[in-house]
């Protein structure tokens, strides 16, 4: 089952999460975990979802919980 996490004052699922980072529709995404690292920008807490942006691609999402922040990375 899917955690839903609270991103920027709302609570999201790990599919909400990943088009956030992608900035559109993704095909699929996995659970939503914390990343053990800082936000650069305001130091908050940031929290990592993987997903499919397409059936082609594996792409780890990035996503500060408190700020505007993210950050994909290419499997």
């Amino acid at each position: 089952m899917a955690e839903n996490r609270v991103v920027q004052g709302r609570m999201v699922t790990p599919k909400k999460l990943a088009e956030i980072v992608e900035d559109g529709d993704v095909m699929e995404a996995e659970n939503i975990e914390d990343a053990d690292r800082e936000c650069p920008d305001c130091g908050g807490d940031v929290v990592k979802v993987t997903y499919m942006p397409s059936v082609t691609e594996l792409v780890t999402g990035y996503k500060c919980q408190d700020c505007d922040w993210k950050e994909r990375e290419e499997a």
